[in-house]
């Protein structure tokens, strides 16, 4: 079983920069794909970034060039730095684990991002 918790969220201004972490525990992280993803009220689920065991990394075209993930695996943690924020990116923030056929969510951190 493994645990995932996020922290990081919270309120920031149109261009203001986040960044999110998502600490696992209970299992061999650096095997794991991670990712980030989001959900803002009304809509579906989405991926904004993940990244490999191996460190490729895989990007939503609405965060390429502004959002970077990145993993220490001996910290067991991913993070996902959030530059140039916009309105657009206001959702509650998941952390993802996978590794077939195991799949791990945490509990979602909230990102404001006020006009």
């Amino acid at each position: 079983q493994v645990q995932l918790v996020e922290s990081g969220g919270g309120l920031v201004q149109a261009g203001g920069s986040l960044r999110l972490a998502c600490v696992a525990s209970g299992s061999i992280f650096s095997a794991y794909v991670m990712g980030w993803y989001r959900q803002a009220p009304g809509k579906q689920r989405e991926l904004v970034a993940a990244m490999s065991s191996g460190g490729s990394t895989n990007y939503a075209d609405s965060v390429k060039g502004r959002f970077t993930i990145s993993r220490d695996n001996a910290k067991s943690t991913v993070y996902l730095q959030m530059n140039s924020l916009k309105p657009e990116d206001t959702a509650v923030y998941y952390c993802r684990g996978n590794l077939y056929p195991a799949e791990y969510w945490g509990q979602g951190t909230q990102v404001t991002v006020s006009s």
